[in-house]
């Protein structure tokens, strides 16, 4: 029996129980369907087959969830520090326990590969334990004596958090979120993307399991008009941390703005990619590769135009086509497969479309630019070449498998082109030259930027975008800030002279 054929029998032993009972919403610490008794299908992407059922969460459902989160809140708040690292320790480990289910379900219901999937648990796992080890100092503040008091700055929870997920790598980006959310001692109503369902019911089951105590995390699924607007608009969830479309975080914030909800945005990005002919092209290449083309594309930090000096670009495009031509596509259970079939019909019309736009638009289809196969929702990789970035194809975020090359003659005109559009998430740079590494990354308009490296995630560092990109930042410290107050107390020192007034 060959490895995919093993891999899909045991996926079908693990979607069993979802086959015969759904996922369900987690309300208090209970399963429970949706309240109007409302439920939506979750298709595989590789061939539509139907996966399950899922419950249908509308404002009712959300409402159920915040006042159960809001209850558990103030226990969750004063739970010693130290206890809540072993709870977010044990809910590590079950996720290590169940990795290889994780992964087979996820690679089903999102349609990435397997050889990225089989990390993504134990990327969540180590999200879960780095904000476990940080949780017993999230409160530390300063001592700032002044002369006649003691000032002391402390951070509390600041309560009932919304937390909306995507749908490219769910299991993964439900960790970062609710991993600091937890720690800081909040309460979470975690609404997942209704293309990709799944895991975060796994996850949920997870950290019940672990013994988090119920309703500090529920879970309500459903669709972002019905459910995630009731959540956004909800006056006891304080904060929303989403994951999502620039378009729709511009409309939770309008929807949070009446109850004066903090928000924090990571958003959509069209990359840049600038090789300079210094570089070394043999590792830019790898890396512009594997930066648009993994995860099927799908990724907020794929570097999506790839901005290539003049006097290497022939060379460099050249190669370019030869590699993208010789990726795989195929099952996303295939140990062997490199692109699997993007999230859902809707996502896969959008994608294509831009083939016919970048002929329209009088770009050059180098490699890719068509459908794979009958069945599922495939594409070949894409290429396109001989584009000018005021191209759609240069302009929107296409999040797909697609990658659109540009040229540059000078350092001036690649940090113009790279600035020249509404995002500003990531940018990669590739030069031996430091002097215009520093002067490049200065100018260059994005929250995050690796020169001579693609993206490497390391947690304690800043993770966010600007202008278009984000609101706020994720990881280390700065996830604390966003999901706790800031609190001042002065201690009087001594008898210190206070103004008399009606004396």
């Amino acid at each position: 029996m060959s490895d995919l054929n093993k891999n899909i029998e045991k996926l079908a032993g693990y979607l069993k129980r979802f086959q015969d009972g759904g996922v369900l919403n987690q309300i208090g610490g209970k399963a429970v369907p949706a309240k109007a008794g409302a439920t939506f299908e979750t298709r595989s992407p590789v061939d539509d087959s139907l996966i399950c059922q899922v419950a249908r969460g509308g404002a009712e459902d959300i409402d159920a969830a915040a006042k159960a989160a809001k209850e558990a809140f103030p226990a969750w708040r004063d739970f010693a520090a130290t206890e809540r690292k072993k709870v977010l320790h044990r809910i590590a480990d079950r996720i290590v326990e169940r990795a290889e289910e994780i992964a087979f379900c996820e690679c089903w219901d999102t349609g990435q590969a397997l050889r990225f999937m089989s990390k993504a648990a134990i990327r969540g796992a180590e999200n879960f334990r780095f904000f476990a080890d940080r949780a017993p100092a999230a409160r530390d503040g300063q001592a700032l004596p002044s002369p006649t008091l003691l000032n002391v700055t402390t951070r509390v929870p600041i309560g009932p958090v919304g937390v909306i997920t995507p749908w490219n790598t769910p299991f993964m980006l439900s960790t970062w979120k609710i991993a600091p959310a937890l720690a800081a001692g909040c309460t979470v109503v975690h609404k997942p993307a209704e293309f990709s369902p799944v895991t975060a019911r796994i996850l949920m089951e997870i950290a019940e399991e672990a013994g988090l105590p119920a309703g500090v995390w529920n879970l309500v699924n459903g669709f972002g008009e019905d459910a995630g607007k009731a959540l956004t608009e909800h006056p006891d969830i304080k904060a929303i941390a989403f994951v999502g479309e620039s378009k729709t975080g511009s409309m939770i914030m309008k929807q949070g703005a009446d109850t004066l909800k903090r928000v924090h945005f990571e958003l959509g990005g069209k990359n840049p990619v600038i090789v300079f002919d210094d570089a070394d092209l043999d590792r830019a290449l790898d890396a512009a590769i594997f930066m648009i083309y993994s995860l099927n594309g799908e990724r907020c930090t794929s570097s999506s135009r790839l901005l290539v000096q003049d006097t290497i670009a022939d060379e460099f495009e050249a190669k370019l086509v030869e590699r993208v031509n010789n990726i795989r596509v195929g099952h996303p259970l295939d140990p062997k497969t490199e692109i699997g079939p993007l999230i859902h019909k809707t996502h896969f019309d959008k994608v294509t479309s831009y083939f016919d736009i970048a002929r329209e638009g009088g770009a050059t289809v180098a490699a890719g630019g068509e459908r794979a196969g009958d069945t599922g929702w495939f594409v070949r990789p894409t290429l396109f070449t001989g584009a000018s970035n005021d191209m759609r194809i240069a302009q929107e975020e296409i999040f797909g498998p697609v990658l659109t090359s540009i040229r540059f003659k000078t350092e001036e005109e690649a940090l113009e082109l790279a600035n020249a559009v509404e995002y500003g998430l990531t940018g990669y740079v590739w030069t031996n030259d430091l002097s215009r590494a520093l002067r490049f990354t200065g100018k260059l308009e994005a929250g995050m930027i690796w020169v001579n490296s693609e993206n490497v995630r390391h947690l304690p560092t800043p993770f966010g975008g600007v202008k278009a990109s984000g609101i706020g930042r994720d990881g280390g410290d700065w996830s604390f800030e966003f999901y706790m107050e800031q609190k001042h107390i002065g201690f009087a020192t001594g008898q210190h002279a206070i103004p008399r007034l009606g004396a």
